[in-house]
């Protein structure tokens, strides 16, 4: 009997003496009133006046609200995003806990975070605030808390998760995102959210959708305290500078299916899937750059570099290159028939300089290009990676290289490396430059510039039709120097702008070509 006496009292204590003695005892504190073990009929009122009251910041947090069957690893599971959770009180008889944290300034961004989300155990919301107690007296008697503490502190100092710490991760959230993507200005993949969420954690798996007119996807982490984190880190924040925001929730979901590889899609755990009908296969080397701690990633929302900074002021990508990493792309499945280094140039050179490329001696469906940085790069595959060019979905990653090699002096390698380094077509060599503003994605429209006074619009509608293209529509601008022409298709577009950028018009004045944001 004595052990059932001295377990019984542990329990009546726990609600006592873990609370700070020089805390307890405060008038304002309402704790007293739920800690007795009692109901005298003044607990609902102690607690709505605490309700009213703006408690100044503690790291112990009071946790009220919470359902019947909640334990103590899932009101830990609350804190964990945020630091280190040093003690619990649960008060079970009172759907009540307290969570001690193990700074101030984690216990803030706590009640920060969940002042704007509302917090949820097993689907019902609960409510938390700062207690006006200061810490939690440690109960050495109730060994299961602190075996869970102690489990949760291994696991986020690095250590190993016991099954006791794999509960309270687990019932942080789920593992799986969904992701919606506000105010789409430049087109997001699937690789660019890879790069992004892979800060947070391993990535294993990434669906992309478009529902209601909006591109959605669902990613899986391979933990959910990564996603909480990410969740915590990323909702609200935009990709690009004053666009392509990110809004966040938790999927119902715990594991997604994925069939297939491709753009649409992609399973990182499992390489060897296929890529489905009309779609073109993976390169096998797209899979090994997706670890974490991998150099030729582009670190995720990270303060711009200084070389970036102007670029990125005139509504270029807010994401700068990670330490280390280069700015050279691979261009995958491209028309090895039609596609030259020259075409190349011209299209990747509408998103930054293009200073080398090389088609592959020994795999001519693939090349290489080198921009003048990692951002350009970027720049480069979010817009072109899933664009159709000479009539095939081409695939654009970044590569392990670090520069494209030159052939060497006397080798012939058939015109399949050219140097374009000092070529005067360089879109954004000059410092400031008004093609920083410009840049828009693929579309059926394109902008001309540089057209001559002489010329009309059926030279340009005939010049355009030439190309192998349809022309739907066609306007000038007011001084007949610039217009806009629509294409039947993107892919069309895309054709005409590599076909006639710089075209001599006569009088050596060239054609300007680039994509347009504007419809007619």
């Amino acid at each position: 009997m004595d052990g059932i006496s001295d377990v019984a009292v542990g329990v009546k204590r726990g609600s006592d003496e873990l609370l700070s003695g020089s805390m307890y005892n405060s008038p304002n504190s309402a704790i007293s009133s739920i800690s007795d073990g009692t109901s005298n009929g003044s607990d609902s009122k102690k607690l709505r006046v605490e309700d009213r009251m703006e408690s100044p910041p503690s790291r112990v947090l009071h946790i009220r609200k919470l359902p019947n069957e909640a334990t103590e690893t899932e009101v830990i599971a609350l804190g964990l995003p945020f630091g280190k959770v040093t003690n619990i009180l649960t008060l079970k008889g009172k759907n009540q806990a307290f969570l001690e944290m193990g700074t101030e300034e984690a216990a803030m961004t706590m009640v920060n975070y969940y002042a704007t989300v509302t917090p949820h155990v097993r689907n019902v919301p609960v409510f938390i605030q700062y207690s006006n107690h200061k810490e939690l007296k440690t109960d050495a008697g109730n060994q299961r808390t602190q075996a869970v503490l102690q489990a949760v502190s291994a696991v986020q100092s690095g250590g190993s998760p016991s099954s006791l710490s794999q509960e309270a991760l687990a019932a942080a959230s789920s593992p799986v995102l969904r992701i919606i993507i506000d105010n789409m200005f430049y087109p997001v993949t699937l690789d660019v959210l890879q790069q992004i969420f892979s800060k947070f954690g391993t990535v294993m798996k990434i669906i992309t959708f478009t529902k209601n007119n909006q591109f959605q996807a669902l990613l899986q982490f391979s933990d959910p305290v990564n996603a909480q984190q990410a969740k915590l880190a990323l909702d609200g924040q935009n990709i690009y500078n004053s666009c392509c925001t990110l809004r966040i929730d938790f999927s119902k979901l715990v594991n997604l299916n994925v069939k297939y590889n491709n753009d649409k899609s992609r399973d990182y755990t499992r390489p060897e899937l296929p890529a489905g009908d009309g779609q073109p296969p993976m390169d096998p080397s797209m899979n090994s750059p997706y670890n974490k701690d991998s150099n030729s990633l582009l670190g995720a929302l990270s303060p711009l570099s200084a070389a970036a900074a102007a670029a990125a002021a005139a509504g270029r990508v807010a994401l700068s290159g990670h330490p280390g990493s280069c700015g050279v792309l691979l261009a995958s499945n491209l028309n090895e028939e039609m596609v030259t280094p020259q075409s190349l140039f011209t299209l990747f050179g509408v998103y930054g300089d293009a200073q080398r490329v090389k088609i592959l001696y020994n795999k001519k469906d693939s090349a290489l290009i080198q921009m003048a940085d990692a951002n350009q790069a970027q720049l480069a595959m979010s817009h072109l990676n899933g664009q159709k060019m000479y009539g095939k979905v081409i695939r654009v990653t970044l590569s392990k290289h670090q520069t494209v090699a030159l052939p060497r002096d006397g080798l012939d390698d058939q015109g399949l490396t050219k140097d374009f380094t000092n070529s005067p077509l360089h879109r954004f060599k000059k410092p400031g430059s008004k093609n920083f503003q410009n840049i828009f994605p693929p579309s059926a429209t394109l902008h001309l510039s540089n057209v001559p006074p002489d010329v009309s619009e059926d030279d340009l509608r005939l010049l355009f039709s030439n190309a192998g293209g349809t022309v739907k529509a066609f306007k000038f601008f007011q001084d007949h120097k610039m217009a806009l022409i629509q294409m039947s298709a993107v892919e069309e577009a895309i054709q005409c702008l590599i076909d006639l950028h710089n075209y001599n018009m006569g009088a050596n004045q060239h054609l300007r070509v680039s994509f347009s944001k504007s419809t007619i």
